[in-house]
């Protein structure tokens, strides 16, 4: 099995249950035989794709109907159909972040097989976790595609495609990191909402985007440090350049510090010098 050409197969499939399936499958497959990672060629092969593929890309359904962001309505977890709204949004959310986590793996050449590793764990938990939300939101009642959602994942995923770089600071450690801090306010609303499987489920997505971030963190460091750059100095210049959006608090500082990041990247996003 050649790792890279299966995961941008598997990235490519637009089903969201043969997606999940597929990226959980091929995260079994490297735990049990790591010689399946990427040899030193493979590693080093400059993948490209087809014009069909550049079309297809990423593999997804018809629904949910993608806006922008602005246009996703409020969810309140109060109402039965506002519960349903907002774990539908968080359930879109890990769908897309299967997507990030094999794009990094396909795209990006050159990379030690530990990197490659790594993204594939973040995909076969991000399978796991898609899977998690779809069961329990088809116990409410509805679909995932039933609402409308945004694609902000993927447009800055999209942007960051030439830049590995970027990739690291501004996908794992910036929009993904996001729910380091949200989770648990999500948390408490659907406690007093009553909806208790969906908050354990939220533990077991927190759990492990706190490894997640940490790898990016990890990787950001790692090629800045390779290739002499100041990760501190560099990261608002990224921000800008791609028009990452400012991180708002509260934080969730502890989460954040358990993810890698330094007292001075906490302090940029406090807004302190």
């Amino acid at each position: 099995m050649k790792c890279r050409h299966e995961t941008l197969a598997v990235l490519l499939e637009a089903d969201p249950l043969a997606k999940a399936a597929r990226a959980a499958a091929l995260w079994d497959a490297v735990q049990a035989d790591a010689t399946l990672l990427p040899d030193e060629a493979q590693r080093a092969e400059a993948l490209a794709l087809t014009p069909d593929q550049e079309a297809a890309m990423p593999g997804r359904p018809e629904r949910p109907h993608l806006v922008s962001a602005t246009q996703v309505p409020a969810r309140s977890p109060f109402t039965p159909e506002g519960r349903a709204a907002l774990l539908h949004a968080i359930c879109h959310i890990e769908f897309n972040a299967i997507n990030l986590a094999l794009d990094a793996v396909w795209r990006f050449a050159d990379m030690p097989a530990a990197f490659y590793r790594d993204w594939l764990q973040v995909a076969g938990e991000e399978a796991l976790h898609f899977t998690l939300l779809r069961t329990h939101l088809e116990s409410l009642g509805s679909r995932y595609g039933d609402f409308d959602a945004h694609d902000g994942l993927w447009t800055m995923c999209h942007k960051t495609r030439h830049d590995i770089v970027a990739r690291m600071a501004l996908v794992p450690r910036t929009l993904e990191a996001r729910g380091l801090d949200a989770t648990p306010l999500i948390q408490d609303k659907l406690t007093r909402a009553g909806d208790l499987r969906a908050v354990e489920i939220l533990d077991i997505i927190l759990r492990d985007e706190v490894g997640h971030v940490r790898i990016g963190n990890h990787w950001f460091h790692h090629l800045c440090q390779e290739r002499q750059l100041d990760a501190t100095a560099l990261y608002p210049e990224l921000v800008k350049r791609y028009e990452a959006p400012r991180m708002r608090p509260p934080f969730n500082e502890a989460a954040r510090k358990a993810a890698g990041f330094t007292d001075a990247e906490l302090a940029f996003l406090l807004g302190e010098d």
